[in-house]
């Protein structure tokens, strides 16, 4: 089931990457969301890989690194991957929002040069996570012989930490996380509301014997918003059982794996939904496939 989960995850969303670098290398002035569809793609590889723990003790033993330090990268690129997606989901949300928003929302300003703030967000986020996961390399270990650890993989395991520092990244960590999901909610309800008078406007238009056309906006909207929906909800289950783990300071081996499962789902699922409902991605693989059958 891991590996399998893993496997798909990886080729979709390798071709999700591949598809919108081609679409922004095309493009002299490509859309936002492409550009964060693309790194957002990039990051669930990295975390698939990782939890894959393919940088694990046995990959390195032949280059001669030393355990603990396969560790620290290992867990440390685990807890960026995971903060860089839900800030990218988030960022996903609040541009979905700007794009679909009138002139008179106060946030429709951002529209003109958008994908240019975007770029300067993913360098805040990046340094975000890098800094607010450091203490994973200080208190990443390779199972020594010591007493109070958590076992957080097959081979590496969180050494106890001063109550004080436990305090402050647990701080900074949750916060980070309250504001983003906090972020998606409030996106994901703007949209609602959005879906909702677009639907009664529909209907209207409908009555009048004018043949209503789902809007490509309106599809990126009712995408972003399931998107959102997801996330929240696997975020809830993965957060629950990890904190539960956290404060017994003991992982049991099914818990853990139960965890990564759910933890992964969404980087498996997000690439699909967003391959199925991109009409450019669909068009694209109908014409490969075409092309497929003429030339056999």
């Amino acid at each position: 089931m891991y590996f399998f989960q893993a496997a798909i995850g990886i080729l979709a969303n390798t071709f999700l990457f591949l598809f919108h670098i081609l679409t922004i290398h095309q493009d002299h002035r490509p859309k936002p969301t492409d550009v964060t569809t693309c790194h957002l793609a990039f990051v669930h590889i990295m975390m698939l890989l990782t939890t894959l723990e393919i940088l694990s003790a046995d990959t390195f033993k032949s280059l001669n690194f030393l355990n603990d330090l396969n560790c620290k990268i290992l867990l440390y690129m685990i807890r960026v991957m995971r903060g860089l997606s839900i800030s990218t989901m988030s960022l996903l949300s609040i541009i979905q929002v700007i794009t679909i928003s009138p002139s008179t929302f106060y946030m429709s300003r951002f529209k003109h040069g958008l994908t240019n703030y975007v770029s300067q967000v993913f360098f805040c986020f990046w340094s975000l996570d890098l800094s607010f996961n450091s203490n994973m390399i200080i208190y990443t270990v390779a199972h020594p012989n010591m007493t109070k650890l958590l076992h957080v993989s097959k081979y590496c395991s969180l050494s106890s930490m001063n109550s004080i520092i436990t305090e402050i990244f647990f701080t900074l960590a949750l916060s980070q996380n309250i504001f983003f999901v906090g972020i998606m909610l409030l996106s994901g309800a703007y949209m609602m509301i959005f879906l909702s008078n677009h639907q009664r406007r529909c209907e209207y238009l409908h009555s009048m014997s004018v043949t209503p056309r789902t809007s490509p906006a309106k599809r990126a909207t009712h995408t972003v918003l399931l998107l959102v929906s997801f996330f929240v909800i696997m975020y809830c289950v993965d957060i629950t059982m990890s904190s539960f783990s956290t404060v017994l300071w003991k992982y049991d081996p099914i818990v853990l794996d139960v965890q990564r499962l759910v933890g992964n789902v969404y980087a498996m699922a997000s690439p699909l939904i967003f391959i199925s409902s991109d009409k450019r991605i669909i068009g694209t693989l109908k014409n490969v496939i075409d092309m497929t059958i003429l030339t056999s």
